[in-house]
């Protein structure tokens, strides 16, 4: 009889759980600034994008458009490349720009009375070698390992920003890198994952990065797979990338502005 009344007891508890959604405060929202200029390897570089974004509420699954901001870059000749919305959709368009490799670049946004502005040099990137696929591979045995393979140049320090883009899924997996260890050698970006299946597209891009924006993506990856979460866990702060507020400092935006060439590898899962 005890046990058939601590059964009942217990799907009473387990039935009685509710949703409590907190009142939470909420900011003024922020700029979110989308900024990478990619030169993809073998093509003219001309057609590049800025998307802009604000931050919205905790429980807001809508993403809203910076719209009416006026964004140009500029190079060290002085030639301006202007940005030109694309129907309200935060979205800003230029298709005569001209990549130089090293050369440094200046964005510039004025979004409601207030001046952003952030600066980065082009950084230039070795191709992919080759990619190598090892089936039956990780601690479950069920996974599809890949190692796309590059060579570093020596005595230079070099950063690598990796994207492993599984075409059929649309899903990517991004991953940093750089050659401390590894200067002047043939070494491997690494891919895991047992969604890869047979005939699958794998797009791999390789963008050479600057040490700044290596040390930022560092960060955001570190807390995006950061799952332990318990309650003493000491929570995340807000990560700023490069682009300041000139008007108004408080004000700073979200996000970062870079330039980069890109190596491109489309490999068929095996």
């Amino acid at each position: 009889m005890k046990k058939i009344i601590y059964i009942v007891c217990f799907l009473f508890l387990i039935s009685c759980e509710d949703v409590i959604e907190l009142n939470l405060n909420t900011a003024e929202p922020r700029l979110v600034i989308d900024a990478s200029l990619t030169w993809f390897k073998d093509t003219t570089g001309n057609n590049q994008l800025i998307k802009l974004t604000q931050t919205a509420p905790y429980y807001s699954t809508t993403v809203i458009p910076a719209t009416g901001a006026t964004v140009t870059v500029t190079d060290t000749n002085n030639n301006t490349f202007n940005f030109i919305e694309e129907n309200d959709t935060g979205i800003y368009i230029n298709q005569s720009f001209t990549p130089v490799i090293n050369g440094v670049y200046n964005l510039k946004i004025v979004y409601k009375n207030d001046i952003y502005t952030a600066s980065e040099t082009l950084m230039p990137i070795v191709p992919i070698d080759k990619v190598e696929q090892k089936n039956n591979a990780g601690f479950s045995g069920n996974e599809t390992e890949i190692k796309a393979f590059y060579t570093d140049p020596k005595n230079i320090k070099n950063y690598y920003f990796f994207e492993f883009i599984n075409s059929n899924l649309n899903r990517a997996s991004l991953d940093v890198y750089d050659d401390e260890f590894t200067d002047g050698n043939q070494i491997f970006a690494f891919h895991s994952n047992e969604n890869l299946k047979t005939g699958n597209e794998l797009i791999i891009q390789n963008h050479g990065i600057s040490q700044r924006f290596f040390e930022y993506m560092t960060i955001l990856l570190q807390q995006s797979k950061d799952e332990s979460d318990g309650p003493f866990d000491v929570r995340p702060a807000t990560l700023r990338g490069n682009c300041i507020n000139q008007t108004n400092p408080n004000n700073y935006p979200l996000g970062y502005f870079r330039a980069s060439e890109v190596s491109i590898y489309n490999y068929k899962i095996k």
